[in-house]
């Protein structure tokens, strides 16, 4: 059977207050990373100032600094410099943001699966959570 090193990958941008994300937004991916769920491959602090000039923080080496504890990451520099450009075009003037590459860890054994048989993914969409649930929502209260 095919193995793989790695499953599908997303690609979050988080925008917070300030230099780095609340703790909240750490502990919501320490409790995800530690499920098994989901391993972290890179995490990048995106920042605009009012000016407009972008500034890159790789977090690496700094985990234990910003609440993940001992957590590794896994493919640090997966979200290129390419991705890093496109994503800090969303994040507003004076506001920061954190670029987080996410394997999902589940969906690793359903791609091995797919490609020993043959099957080949045509494409993929992800719909954000509010949406489903608004969709869900409204068709309930018919």
């Amino acid at each position: 059977m095919t193995e793989f090193r790695y499953g599908p990958v997303e690609l979050y941008l988080v925008g917070f207050e300030g230099d780095r994300p609340d703790p909240g937004v750490v502990q919501a991916l320490v409790d995800l990373l530690e499920g098994g769920l989901v391993r972290l491959l890179d995490f990048t602090i995106i920042s605009r100032g009012e000016d407009g000039e972008v500034t890159v923080v790789e977090i690496e080496d700094e985990t234990e600094e910003y609440g993940f504890g001992t957590i590794e990451l896994e493919a640090v520099g997966i979200a290129g410099d390419e991705d890093i450009a496109e994503f800090a075009e969303h994040i507003p003037p004076g506001a920061s943001a954190a670029l987080i590459a996410l394997e999902l860890s589940y969906a690793r054994t359903l791609a091995q699966k797919l490609d020993a048989s043959g099957g080949v993914v045509l494409r993929t969409e992800r719909i954000p959570a509010p949406i489903v649930n608004a969709i869900v929502d409204a068709v309930e209260g018919d």
